[in-house]
């Protein structure tokens, strides 16, 4: 059995769906199933390189537009070597990964892996949506990662029948930057870390969290990692509510670093504002580690399905700045429930969200998707 991944982008190109996607090709491979991934560069240079036992394929773009790459050469890369796997597993959204897998009529069997509706670029699905349909109705199977997304997502009513929940998963043995670490430690000694980590995009709602510590003692600190887009109205924003003292913004942190801040912070939150937030990774990095949790009550997405309210932390209504800073001090200030919070928090991880489990139900479909 042989698997090409079709997507976007690849680490170290990181978001929310290329770490699926490599948590994908390393479970797959470690199981001994061969997967590799085609995906557009961010240059216009085709880049071929093998990781471990897999190869990553890069097809060259012109351009971006909309977040999406504007890559001719993903179709030519795809017509030389589709005949070469049993099963193409397509991540969504991703409309020229989409355009490539119609233009080369497969005969081979598709997984769309449904990570989110197309929610803001209302314009483009106008015109994006027919071809979409075309890709559902020739999907044989379609992934979504919680039942909560599959519930509330008009595209996929139609297809139901064909649609199955597998929650994401990823590999969280990862160790911390000890030198890292010891620095966080003493730099926010005594203080209570609040940590958010991810794109600094419209959906994230980083606006609000920075707006919480206006409601939060010299106490805490909130610390927020990533870049992107709204990096430097962010930054104003904070500058502007005089919020420098308690709002720290890190930039991209180093792979290598990233466990660290997981590590020390005391409560991570995930402060979106819209179902382009469909599941929220990085939850599980900090689940994996036994942290409280706040996040939004999104409806339909799966995040307040990842974490479960008053279980492995709390869910408030987004777009609410005080509604954040009262979970913060909930949290902080009663050492039982925190606990309570922790010991959950990882123990649901290790039921539900680990690669293995993920993977362990990626090779069921794919075997009964080959014996049909």
């Amino acid at each position: 059995m042989r698997i090409l991944q079709l997507g976007r982008f690849y680490p170290p190109d990181v978001g929310g769906i290329e770490t699926v996607i490599f948590e994908i090709a390393e479970g797959l491979n470690a199981s001994n199933i061969i997967c590799d991934v085609l995906c557009s560069n961010k240059s216009n240079k085709l880049d071929i390189s093998n990781v471990g036992k897999y190869k990553v394929i890069r097809s060259p773009s012109l351009t971006h537009i909309l977040s999406t790459s504007i890559s001719p050469f993903l179709i030519l890369q795809l017509r030389k070597i589709i005949n070469d796997y049993d099963i193409i597993h397509l991540h969504h959204p991703d409309p020229m990964a989409t355009l490539a897998l119609l233009a080369c009529r497969p005969r081979q069997k598709i997984v769309v892996h449904w990570h989110s509706d197309i929610v803001r670029q209302k314009i483009a699905l106008v015109f994006f949506r027919p071809i979409q349909e075309m890709l559902l109705r020739k999907a044989d199977r379609i992934i979504v990662t919680s039942q909560n997304y599959l519930d509330t997502s008009e595209h996929l009513q139609k297809f139901k029948s064909k649609s199955t929940v597998i929650p994401i998963g990823i590999n969280a043995e990862m160790s911390s930057n000890q030198e890292k670490l010891d620095s966080l430690r003493a730099k926010y000694n005594n203080k209570t870390i609040v940590f958010s980590l991810g794109r600094h995009v419209y959906y994230k709602g980083f606006e609000y969290l920075i707006d919480s510590a206006l409601y939060l003692s010299n106490d805490f600190v909130i610390i927020i990692g990533g870049d992107g887009p709204l990096t430097s109205a962010l930054r104003q924003r904070i500058k502007e509510k005089g919020l420098e003292s308690k709002v720290v913004m890190t930039g991209r942190i180093p792979f290598s670093e990233i466990h660290s801040f997981f590590e020390v912070c005391d409560i991570f939150c995930l402060s979106s504002i819209e179902r382009s937030e469909a599941f929220g990774v990085v939850l599980l990095e900090a689940m994996s580690v036994g942290k409280p949790l706040v996040a939004t009550n999104i409806p339909g997405s799966g995040a307040n399905w990842v974490n479960q309210h008053n279980e492995t932390g709390l869910n408030v209504p987004p777009q609410n700045a005080e509604e954040l800073a009262n979970a913060f001090i909930k949290i902080s200030s009663d050492s039982g429930l925190r606990e309570k919070f922790s010991v959950k928090s990882k123990s649901r991880y290790q039921r539900l969200f680990t690669r293995q489990a993920m993977v362990d139900q990626l090779i069921d479909m794919y075997s009964r998707m080959m014996e049909s």
